[in-house]
């Protein structure tokens, strides 16, 4: 009898018996995703605040850079060059020296005093010889602002950051003399409309004109930090540059930390 009711057991739990029954079962629901969404924590670098029914951010940490020796040696020696000129030094390294060496400029000198300081590192920063050699062999032309667009797009990204080259309309024909920056270095790092105006835009415009003889317009944008250097293009005068009607950002660092005027 026992083994009758085996065997019948077995036949119940054939394979093409038990399959239905095996249908029939609820699958477990998964929970993993759900518990990973509430114990993820929110990125560190963004801080949310409301308005009305949006989502705006409030602060953005400057995005991180991979800097090459290159670019080390390059950010290390204009850092010296404006605290030599400024005469006041920091103990700071990398990047973050040359943007505390322009905000102490920032922070004890004028306006124009910053100009002057800025064109003087830059002088010391870059060979005259070598600069004079490059103003004799490219005079101004169609070659030489397409040569000084790729120029800054391939020895500049560690001053600026990424850029590229793009296309404008000059004296009625296209050339690639424009430098597009996707997002300044500078700027994002400094959060200031002053310093960029009076330590990046209006010193680099001059210092280029007269050690090289080109011309160049820098046009910032202080909505997304992005700029465009329009080589052969004159700049505006310091009174109708829209960039020194720009209003300076309600985060500037430079306000927050020292409470001064950074306003162009």
């Amino acid at each position: 009898m026992e083994a009758t009711h085996l065997l019948s057991s077995r036949k119940l739990c054939s394979p093409a018996s038990c399959w239905p029954i095996h249908r029939l079962v609820k699958p477990r629901t998964k929970r993993s995703s759900i518990a990973v969404a509430v114990l993820t924590p929110p990125a560190d670098n963004i801080s949310m605040v409301t308005d009305g029914s949006s989502l705006r951010p409030r602060e953005v940490s400057p995005a991180p850079y991979n800097d090459t020796w290159f670019d080390r040696i390059a950010i290390q020696h204009l850092s010296q060059s404006v605290q030599a000129a400024t005469g006041l030094r920091n103990s700071k390294s990398g990047y973050e020296s040359l943007v505390e060496a322009a905000a102490a400029a920032s922070r004890n000198f004028g306006p124009t005093k910053q100009r002057e300081l800025v064109i003087q590192a830059l002088e010391k920063a870059f060979p005259k010889p070598i600069l004079s050699l490059i103003r004799t062999l490219m005079p101004q032309s169609k070659f030489a602002r397409e040569y000084f667009a790729v120029f800054t797009t391939l020895f500049f990204a560690w001053l600026v950051g990424p850029c590229e080259v793009r296309e404008s309309e000059l004296n009625g024909r296209r050339e690639r003399n424009v430098v597009h920056i996707n997002k300044c270095r500078f700027l994002e790092q400094t959060n200031c409309a002053g310093m960029c105006s009076n330590l990046c835009k209006v010193p680099s415009q001059t210092f280029i004109k007269d050690s090289l003889g080109m011309s160049v317009n820098m046009v910032p944008n202080f909505e997304d930090m992005s700029c465009e250097m329009k080589f052969g293009q004159d700049p505006p005068s310091l009174m109708d540059d829209p960039a020194f009607k720009q209003p300076c950002y309600k985060l500037c660092k430079a306000n927050r930390r020292h409470n001064v005027n950074c306003s162009s």
